[in-house]
């Protein structure tokens, strides 16, 4: 079981706290999908023939792409891969390209996963964003979706905005509910230096988010959304019964997948690669074959302490199985690790170690603190 991953690295608009791999250079589409094609033929052994469970499309805005494109690539995926029949098949999308046209195409190819940037349902906080839609738009996004027929769509939604208010943020919790989707994604705003968030924070014109006020919006999140019948099963990422993201979790559990496009990343589970990340960079080395990915290979120290950062964020724990498969000894070492002051951040057994409420709020710190040297 493997997954697959394509970033497409196109939006209209920069949104002002972004700093992954984009542009808003949209006149080399066609190369730059010509390139993921050929890409997929010469990666096509790195999964070593393991079926895959999950495809996901992301970036980048992939809903900006024709869905003609979004077909050709799964038709070369399905060529050179065995596609398990019931496969979860994400693509990210913005509410404003969400026609009910480009809905039924979707679903028409097979996509039967909709991962919506909704960021918010307060029309201010989306403008000081700099996103593209209203709050209006992403509710009827949403409605058209469900009634054609789409029944797993995920929502992302950002806290901890400068005067932000615990009212806000309620809202925001209550707007996703009432429109029943199966997946929630919150993530705390942060503030990354090559952005217009970053650059305007570090001239003044812009406050820093509450750290304080932020960690009680996630205090609500863990209240509010488990009520209501979503499970916690990742620090940032609530699910129903049955609806956890299948592609993200094999991140998180360890799970092989393969990265096509630029700034993509793959995993074995005996090392890392990385493409390039320029789009010209990347098009060009693909057409002139030129290696176009850089290689790590992982130590036996970067695989535990991966194990660690990853399965502390999770459910399911840091597992004593996979510590031991990676290097036998070190579930002990592990355990005496664990600072008996800290008892209360964490639940463990004889086969796991989790983080509690409390423990969640601190994860970094505390993975890091377990980290094998």
């Amino acid at each position: 079981m493997a997954g697959i991953y394509i970033h497409i690295p196109f939006c209209r608009r920069a949104c002002h706290y972004c700093d992954f791999h984009f542009t808003t250079n949209l006149k080399n589409t066609d190369s730059l999908v010509e390139s993921i094609l050929k890409e997929i033929e010469l990666q096509k052994d790195y999964l070593n023939g393991e079926s895959i469970s999950t495809i996901y499309f992301g970036g980048g805005t992939p809903s900006l792409l024709p869905s003609s494109d979004i077909e050709q690539i799964l038709t070369k995926i399905r060529r050179f891969h065995s596609v398990e029949k019931g496969s979860e098949i994400t693509l990210e999308a913005n509410p404003e390209d969400l026609s009910i046209e480009k809905l039924t195409e979707l679903k028409s190819i097979g996509i039967n996963r909709l991962s919506l940037g909704t960021q918010s349902f307060i029309d201010s906080e989306l403008k000081w964003m700099n996103r593209m839609h209203t709050a209006k738009q992403a509710t009827e996004a949403i409605k058209n979706a469900q009634n054609l027929g789409f029944n797993n769509i995920s929502i992302d939604l950002i806290f901890g905005l400068p005067d932000q208010t615990k009212e806000d943020w309620q809202l925001n919790l209550d707007a996703a509910l009432k429109l029943n989707v199966q997946h929630i994604s919150s993530y705390g705003l942060t503030i990354e230096n090559k952005t217009v968030l970053g650059n305007r924070v570090k001239k003044g014109l812009e406050k820093q988010p509450d750290d304080t006020l932020a960690t009680e919006f996630f205090k609500m999140n863990m209240r509010v959304l488990p009520e209501n019948g979503f499970e916690h099963y990742e620090i940032s990422n609530f699910a129903k019964e049955g609806f956890i993201s299948r592609h993200n979790s094999s991140y998180w559990r360890g799970i092989p997948y393969l990265g096509l496009g630029p700034s993509a990343h793959s995993f074995n589970g005996n090392s890392r690669q990385w493409n390039v990340k320029s789009n010209a960079a990347y098009v060009s080395k693909i057409s002139e074959g030129k290696s176009f990915f850089e290689l790590e290979k992982l130590s036996e120290t970067d695989q535990l302490n991966e194990q660690i950062m990853i399965g502390l964020r999770t459910k399911w724990g840091v597992q004593k199985a996979k510590v031991e498969a990676i290097k036998p000894g070190s579930w002990n070492q592990l355990m005496s690790n664990l600072i008996p002051e800290e008892n209360q951040l964490f639940i463990v057994n004889d086969t796991s170690i989790r983080l509690s409420a409390a423990g969640k709020l601190v994860a970094d710190r505390l993975a890091s603190d377990l980290f094998f040297d």
